[in-house]
């Protein structure tokens, strides 16, 4: 077998992360085409298919996802190396701004990985008390959950965020299951800041006049998933945050209809800030993690 280009590699890598070749192209600075071509070449030299149809689109197949992760760990050894002959290694200090639901429930459950990859990056996590909340002069990074309305600064979609209900197997044994819609409001629904996520899912499934102001209302997401994973009520969740919770069996999603929200996970920035080493391979690494852990690639929890 042939020992594929490392640009083979690259774009086998940025199609992963991205999940679509144009956006690998504009990563990598080449056509569309090119990615393509670079692509077929990898699968000849492999000798086995990294890609599938589904739908319009393409992506990668279940073998083809093994072999871009063990590539992805490959390169960034090649490029620390790289890096420490060089002596120009990435370090400093870095403070991002998280909310504190992704912070607890993602953010703080992957971050070894990043500190393993770049150890002289000092890094200061903290948590805003709004969750659209980008004042904090002292943070580079803000990972913020708003409508993306944020005057004068870079701001970049990092995830969409859809919601569905999330209960524990006690509560769904308690209340002798969950077989309609309507069944929820047989146990107390928990609600974050407001009703309006309830709201919107009972009227998405048809619920018909449902008692949406019920249940207990909560201003931190750590304390929903808390009261759900206890069996205190049903909770509107995702599968990326929660995703840990439902391989283990504390949580389960009783039914496939989720809402998506009108708000959405920002990366916001000074515009002095941007284009800092630190900052882009906290990013990159970021981005990276979330394509890997997300079932969609674009869900997120507040």
């Amino acid at each position: 077998m042939r020992i594929p280009s490392t640009q083979a590699l690259r774009a086998l890598d940025s199609f992963a992360r991205h999940g679509s070749v144009w956006r690998a192209a504009d990563e990598l600075s080449l056509t569309r085409s090119a990615v393509s071509h670079q692509l077929r070449l990898l699968e000849r030299d492999l000798g086995f298919e990294l890609l599938q149809r589904q739908g319009k689109g393409v992506t990668l197949t279940a073998r083809g996802r093994r072999y871009a992760n063990d590539v992805r760990k490959a390169l960034t050894v090649i490029g620390d190396a790289a890096l420490q002959f060089d002596n120009k290694g990435i370090g400093g200090s870095l403070s991002v701004s998280c909310t504190p639901g992704f912070a607890s429930l993602w953010l703080c459950t992957h971050i070894a990985e990043f500190q393993d990859m770049y150890p002289e990056v000092a890094l200061r996590i903290v948590t805003p008390r709004r969750l659209e909340d980008v004042s904090n002069p002292d943070v580079d990074i803000f990972i913020a959950f708003g409508d993306g309305n944020w005057p004068n600064r870079a701001v970049e979609l990092l995830c969409e965020v859809e919601f569905t209900p999330l209960c524990s197997p006690a509560l769904l044994n308690k209340i002798g299951g969950l077989n309609e819609p309507g069944d929820v409001l047989r146990a107390p629904l928990l609600h974050l800041g407001d009703f309006d996520d309830w709201t919107r899912w009972l009227a998405l499934t048809n619920v018909e006049n449902p008692d949406v102001e019920c249940g207990i209302i909560f201003s931190d997401m750590n304390l929903v998933y808390s009261a759900a994973t206890a069996g205190q009520g049903i909770a509107m969740g995702d599968e990326l945050t929660c995703r840990s919770a439902m391989i283990s069996g504390q949580l389960v999603r009783p039914f496939d209809h989720s809402i998506k929200s009108p708000r959405s996970y920002f990366l916001v920035m000074e515009h002095a800030k941007v284009g800092h080493a630190v900052s882009l391979a906290f990013i990159d690494w970021l981005k990276s993690g979330l394509a890997q852990t997300s079932p969609s690639s674009r869900s997120a929890y507040a």
